[in-house]
C-alpha cells in the first residue's frame, strides 16, 4: 500500500507545526500508529559539527542550502516503497544534529511539516497533496519569539537580529513565491478550524480507498 505524503509549508511560526500535530494527534485513534504519522524539515538541518558554535550561529537557517534536502527526498522515496527509514534529529541549542537518528516505518498518511518544502522541485514531485499556511509576517514574528525565548533558549535580541537579516529577507525569495505549488492555502494559521476538519475528511477518504478497490 503507498503511501500518501502531504506537505505542510509556510514560513516560520505559521501554524505549521499546531496544524499537522493537531490532525495527527485527532486522527491517530481512528487510524492506528500505522496509519498518520509526521516528519520535520527541520530534522534535515545540515550537520554542522564540523563548525564552531560561533559559526553556527551564522548560518542562515532559511535558506534552502541549510538543508539536506537530497536525503529527505531519497527517504520519501524509500517510505513510498515501504521501505523504513532512519531520519536524522536536530538540536536547537547546539545547532546541529545529534549521534542519534530516528527509526520510521511507512504510515499510511505521511504528514511533512517545514519551511521550504514547496520551494524544492524534487520534494514537490514526492507530494500528493500541498498545503501552505499564509499566516502574516508580523504575526509570525510574534510567535516566533515567544517560541525561541522559551523553547530554544534565545535571546530577543538574537530573534529579532535573525528576523530581519535572514528570515524575513527569505521568506520573500523563497517562501512566499513557493506558495504557487500548493494546492490549498490556509489563513489564519493552525487553529484554522474548518481547514483541519476538510483535511481530516480527505485523509479519511484517502485512508479507505484501498477498501473500496
Amino acid at each position: 500500500m503507498k503511501p500518501t505524503i502531504i506537505a505542510i509549508a509556510g514560513p516560520s511560526a505559521s501554524g505549521k507545526t499546531l496544524f499537522a500535530q493537531t490532525i495527527h494527534d485527532e486522527l491517530i485513534n481512528e487510524l492506528g500508529e500505522d496509519g498518520i504519522s509526521i516528519i520535520y524539515e527541520d530534522a534535515y538541518y545540515r550537520d554542522q559539527s564540523h563548525l564552531t558554535m560561533a559559526e553556527r550561529e551564522q548560518t542562515n537557517y532559511d535558506h534552502p542550502d541549510a538543508f539536506e534536502h537530497d536525503l529527505l527526498a531519497e527517504h520519501l522515496s524509500q517510505l513510498t516503497e515501504n521501505k523504513t527509514i532512519h531520519s536524522p534529529v536536530y538540536c536547537y541549542k547546539t545547532h546541529t544534529r545529534t549521534s542519534e537518528t530516528r527509526e520510521f516505518s511507512p504510515t499510511r498518511i505521511i504528514l511533512v511539516e517545514g519551511i521550504l518544502l514547496l520551494a524544492n522541485k524534487a520534494l514537490r514531485e514526492r507530494f500528493d497533496i500541498k498545503v501552505y499556511m499564509d499566516t502574516p509576517l508580523d504575526i509570525c514574528l510574534v510567535r516566533r519569539i515567544q517560541r525561541d525565548l522559551v523553547e530554544r533558549n534565545r535571546s530577543v535580541e538574537s530573534v529579532t537580529n535573525q528576523y530581519l537579516n535572514t528570515v524575513r529577507p527569505m521568506y520573500y525569495q523563497f517562501i512566499e513565491p513557493s506558495k504557487a505549488w500548493a494546492d490549498i492555502v490556509i489563513t489564519r494559521g493552525g487553529k484554522n478550524r474548518m481547514a483541519i476538519e476538510v483535511l481530516k475528511a480527505k485523509i479519511r477518504q484517502l485512508s479507505t480507498l484501498p477498501q473500496q478497490q
